[in-house]
């Protein structure tokens, strides 16, 4: 069955799960966005730039480490939740804007009621997409209870991804049709792919090892463990580039600015930014 999403509208099968019907783009969405649409050269090529004169000013202009360095010092000024703030906090950023009783889960893409919030089977979780063992950072405010990279999932989808690595291949996910998943790694299906990418590259600008937190880097290898690192950064750059920002991810990054953590993931303002500092 083709399952209409605010992602990239890519088509999905959903076995024994909601589906979005009739969806609309939220009116705070910085882009439009059809169920049957693809994301297109020109969504790629037109970032957000409405924050340029005031937010951004002081990284314009630098590539490479000092526009890292000036991306961390201008995100780092947040508002911090706590872990169980986080549940009220997903609820209305990743709100389905078909049926504001629903959130969209981030792997299935399915619309799920939000008060199947918790831990049993068919509820949705708090799924940390920079899995928090690599840096050993738990759930502690801080990198733990950044909304920023905590998507709701469904509880047994989230479980199968642990804390793999994001890489290409492996065999399908039960449940979860588009990702794939083998011993060290997980791919996520191609609607969030992007999203996926940007959520962890903003990790590791925002988290350098200042206040008692890992300094977080990506690498371009899987199997890291415990370290606090994550990989494949060649493969999470291709995903960012492949699937960019859309009108739903766009929305998001404007709740969190506006009503929760008041600072923005500058990757999906401007997507080009990736290549400029990796």
């Amino acid at each position: 069955m083709p399952v209409p999403r605010v992602h990239s509208w890519k088509p999905l099968a959903l076995a024994a799960a909601a589906v979005l019907v009739g969806i609309t783009v939220p009116a705070t969405a910085t882009a439009t966005s059809s169920p049957t649409a693809t994301n297109s050269p020109t969504a790629a090529s037109s970032p957000t730039a409405a924050y340029d004169d005031t937010y951004y000013q002081d990284a314009l202009g630098k590539t490479g480490p000092e526009l890292k360095s000036a991306l961390h010092t201008i995100i780092s000024e947040q508002t911090k939740l706590s872990y169980d703030q986080v549940w009220d906090a997903l609820k209305t950023t990743d709100e389905d804007p078909g049926n504001s009783s629903n959130v969209i889960l981030l792997y299935t893409g399915a619309s799920r009621s939000k008060s199947s919030s918790g831990g049993d089977q068919g509820d949705w979780n708090r799924e940390h997409v920079w899995a928090k063992s690599h840096g050993d950072f738990g759930t502690a405010t801080g990198p733990g209870t950044d909304i920023h990279h905590l998507r709701p999932e469904d509880v047994t989808v989230n479980s199968i991804r642990g804390n793999k690595d994001f890489d290409n291949g492996g065999s399908a996910v039960d449940g979860a049709p588009g990702n794939l998943t083998d011993g060290d790694s997980f791919e996520p299906r191609d609607a969030v792919k992007g999203d996926v990418a940007r959520m962890i590259l903003y990790m590791a600008v925002r988290y350098d090892g200042e206040n008692g937190f890992p300094d977080l880097e990506p690498n371009d290898q899987v199997d890291n463990g415990s370290a606090p690192a994550i990989g494949r950064l060649s493969v999470l750059k291709k995903w960012s580039d492949e699937d960019p920002p859309d009108a739903f991810e766009k929305n998001r990054n404007q709740v969190i600015f506006d009503t929760f953590q008041h600072n923005r993931n500058p990757f999906i303002d401007h997507p080009e930014w990736v290549e400029e500092v990796w």
